[in-house]
């Protein structure tokens, strides 16, 4: 009698917990929470931790379960954690990638999972094309780094030197700020590019002040901004006449309070201030520094914000049915208010389509922003947009 109850109580507990896993909704979070690009992890895990604490975690009836994976800012790292995420832990969807090199390693599994790979935060535009299953909700590069050219021609900036950090994104800032500056008229003297890891900017900044330039147009990925910056001031060139434009991940506002008033006036291009002027975003960013211990948020952690929003309305239009094909079809097309302004899925491309703002670093009650003054709406991936 007792060996009969044992086993349907053992059947029970089986039965339940397949139950369960039914009803539970696995995303695997992969994310720089130590190393380099910490600060890239600690934004976007912020994010999405914010994003549950506000929306529940329950959608379509279903109950989501979000596992967060240090990958160290390493490739073959996160690679190995996407694995066994997929073979262990049965997730539905992969999300994070805080740099290019990731997001591309862990493309393929993507692909043979048939899992769909949410890039909330690695910028370089060939990520989308390296599996039908990628969707971004961060940025490209490009989409603000031709804006950039365009304004400096139009203000009577004739000759640049260009400074990226040595990989996918910075290569593509490159060139597509290069080839809009040249088309437009303008002169690149030179392209310097900085090895990623443990980057000394001092010997190029030698080089890009000897050239004498008009400005230096910089790239360098989040985090990276404030030793770019020590080193400008160090080497003089904030008293050299030559301007600093860049895009937006080198006054990044998680940083930017740092960096001190030397950065005041810097012009820049980017998809996301915390000054940025909306409802949506003053009650975001009060949410996220109340979750957070004061932290401001960064253009990292809309990312992570969105990419949740997306899961979460992806599910919505599949019933809680987590088959991968259909939440990516169903993720195609999708369009809503976001923390930095309107913002929708490319059904084509599987990329994000944004506003992009051309802003200046100034102190607003007594701390630096990076304040608005000009938008280009609803900008597509340029890179993308040009193979057309």
């Amino acid at each position: 009698m007792l060996r009969r109850v044992l086993v349907a109580a053992a059947g029970f507990a089986l039965l339940s917990s397949a139950a369960l896993a039914q009803d539970t909704v696995k995303i695997g979070l992969i994310l720089p929470m130590t190393g380099q690009q910490a600060s890239t992890g600690k934004q976007i895990d912020g994010a999405v931790k914010l994003y549950q604490a506000v929306n529940g975690t329950t959608v379509a009836g279903k109950k989501v379960e979000v596992i967060l994976k240090d990958d160290t800012g390493v490739a073959d790292i996160a690679k190995r954690l996407a694995q066994e995420l997929v073979v262990n832990d049965k997730v539905s969807i992969l999300a994070g990638f805080g740099l290019t090199p990731i997001a591309l390693a862990v493309a393929p599994i993507a692909t043979q999972a048939k899992v769909p790979e949410v890039v909330m935060a690695a910028g370089t535009s060939s990520i989308t094309e390296a599996s039908p299953f990628v969707v971004r909700t961060s940025f490209t590069l490009a989409q603000s780094s031709v804006p950039m050219a365009e304004w400096a021609v139009k203000n009577g900036i004739k000759k640049v030197v260009t400074l990226v950090t040595d990989f996918g994104p910075g290569i593509d800032a490159e060139k597509s700020f290069g080839d809009k500056f040249k088309a437009d008229g303008g002169t690149i003297l030179e392209n310097l590019r900085v090895p990623l890891r443990n980057p000394d900017f001092s010997p190029f900044l030698q080089k890009a002040a000897d050239a004498k330039p008009d400005a230096m147009f910089v790239f360098v990925p989040s985090g990276a901004g404030a030793q770019f910056v020590k080193q400008f001031v160090e080497r003089g060139l904030d008293k050299s006449g030559i301007k600093l434009i860049a895009t937006g991940d080198v006054t990044d506002d998680d940083q930017l309070n740092g960096m001190g008033d030397v950065v005041i006036g810097v012009i820049n291009t980017h998809n996301y201030s915390a000054a940025h002027d909306s409802p949506a975003n003053k009650a975001y960013v009060e949410a996220f520094k109340k979750a957070n211990g004061g932290l401001r948020p960064n253009f990292m952690s809309v990312g992570g914000y969105d990419g949740m929003h997306l899961i979460y309305e992806a599910l919505k239009k599949t019933g809680g049915a987590t088959d991968g094909s259909k939440l990516v079809e169903a993720m195609k097309g999708l369009a809503w208010e976001s923390p930095r302004g309107p913002i929708s899925i490319d059904p084509e491309t599987r990329d994000i389509i944004q506003n992009i703002y051309v802003r200046k670093v100034d102190k607003l009650n007594g701390e630096l922003y990076n304040v608005e003054f000009a938008t280009i709406p609803n900008v597509k991936d340029p890179v993308k947009a040009s193979k057309k």
